[in-house]
């Protein structure tokens, strides 16, 4: 019976048609996120090649003061992308995986992106995550809405019901089959990314695996509760292209609107300009106060002096660059947990909406999610202080630019080793799951009786 019932369906033109169109869909999504990750790894190698013949040129350019030099000398921090990141571009699109920073004021340096294609932006990646969150769901509602009404409207379930010892094992065999293709369809699709972008088999790859079957089985069994309530095709249909809607879009968006309403954030440009209107307005004030606040910053600064007779030295200006920072830590610190806030809210919240704590967890494993970027811009912080501390003490005392080792400064890699925790992955979706096949399992009987 069961392989009857698997030729019948696979026979059938619309299934045909279905199958190949989101397989072509799905290779697609795999191109794509090689372009992604081939324009990641050659923006890795050109920042790793800029920086080294950047260095150089201006180190012989600038030989007489270090000062000087440090002005205009970036050096680059990189977001490490892994091959998975791929088929989950997330924020990866709109945040730079790159920051190269001077040792002036960090944060009019932090928020810099690159250029990008405004339409690009709006329409976003169709990577393979879009792919499976939205298209697969449209998929298996074609080939489930009528799976029993049809065979009632055309008269044929009473031969059925006849024929076969225990119809609702006849149910299940047909959504069964079906099942089996969509996930077949998924796991070719999903290694072929493993070939075409030497993804691993590791930890990660698998959970991304699990999460994408258990999102394919939540899409079924909403179809099978819908059925179970044996109503006439095109209401089952309307029925369920209202639920995708409303999971996919029209709650997200209305949970963006809440998490944006009410956790407003100061704009990145604000804080850019409050830091270096603090920097500028240094230029007038005196001196002294500007390198007493410097001190109480670094006092293990303190034993270099200001010298009164310059009227302008090295030492100064940094320490005015240094104000502009500290006078804007307070709307950068409300920025980062503004932040933080929307990321942990929008994660609690997607625990209770199946669809966005599959594209939320997706990202997370993919390491191109909200909580990744804001460790970076973190380790940008720390990169960025460690810098200073290395090269105030050479700036202050006007060290030889050509006694440097400038060879040694390379391109510094972060590497995101947040855990992946299985419960917060799978649960939600499993407990969505186990629910909606009890209470269609009730309807079935209840209809039975």
């Amino acid at each position: 019976m069961l392989s009857l019932l698997f030729k019948n369906f696979i026979r059938s033109k619309g299934t045909k048609i279905g199958l190949l169109f989101l397989l072509c869909i799905g290779f697609i999504s795999l191109l794509i996120g090689k372009q992604f990750q081939d324009k990641q790894e050659k923006s890795i190698q050109e920042a790793t090649i800029y920086q080294k013949e950047h260095i150089a040129r201006n180190a012989a350019f600038h030989k007489d003061e270090i000062g000087l030099l440090l002005y205009y000398i970036k050096f680059s921090l990189v977001n490490n992308t892994f091959p998975i990141n791929s088929l989950a571009i997330g924020q990866r699109d709109v945040n730079p995986s790159i920051q190269n920073v001077t040792i002036r004021g960090l944060e009019g340096q932090k928020y810099d992106t690159e250029l990008n294609n405004p339409n690009n932006l709006l329409s976003g990646n169709i990577d393979f995550s879009f792919v499976l969150v939205y298209l697969f769901p449209l998929l298996i509602i074609a080939f489930s809405y009528n799976v029993i009404s049809e065979e009632k409207e055309s008269g044929t379930w009473k031969i059925v019901a006849t024929q076969s010892q225990n119809t609702f094992k006849y149910i299940l065999q047909l959504f069964y089959v079906r099942i089996l293709s969509l996930i077949a369809l998924f796991t070719v699709l999903l290694f072929t990314a493993v070939l075409f972008l030497n993804i691993p088999l590791d930890q990660s790859f698998f959970v991304f695996f699990g999460i994408g079957i258990l999102y394919i089985l939540f899409w079924f069994v909403v179809c099978f509760f819908i059925v179970s309530l044996q109503m006439h095709s095109n209401v089952n249909a309307v029925s369920l292209l209202t639920i995708w809607l409303f999971l996919i879009i029209i709650v997200p968006a209305g949970i963006n609107a809440f998490i944006v309403n009410k956790y407003k954030i100061p704009e990145a440009l604000e804080l850019t300009i409050t830091q270096r209107n603090a920097y500028h307005e240094k230029w007038d004030t005196d001196k002294n106060e500007t390198m007493e606040k410097f001190y109480k910053h670094y006092p293990q600064f303190r034993t270099y002096k200001l010298d009164e007779k310059a009227e302008f030295t090295w030492l100064w200006y940094y320490a005015m660059q240094q104000m502009g920072d500290d006078e804007s830590a307070v709307q950068s610190k409300e920025l980062e947990t503004k932040l933080e806030q929307r990321n942990r809210t929008s994660e609690l919240i997607a625990q209770f909406i199946p669809t966005l704590h599959t594209q939320i967890q997706l990202n997370e494993i993919a390491k191109s999610d909200l909580h990744n970027q804001l460790l970076f811009l973190k380790k940008t912080t720390q990169f960025h202080e460690k810098l200073r501390l290395h090269f105030y003490p050479k700036i202050f005392k006007n060290e030889a630019v050509d006694q440097q080792k400038w060879e040694n400064y390379k391109v510094e890699t972060f590497k995101d080793a947040t855990e992946i925790s299985f419960l917060k992955a799978f649960m939600p979706l499993l407990l969505f799951i186990f629910v909606l096949i009890g209470f269609g399992w009730r309807n079935f009987n209840r209809l039975a009786a």
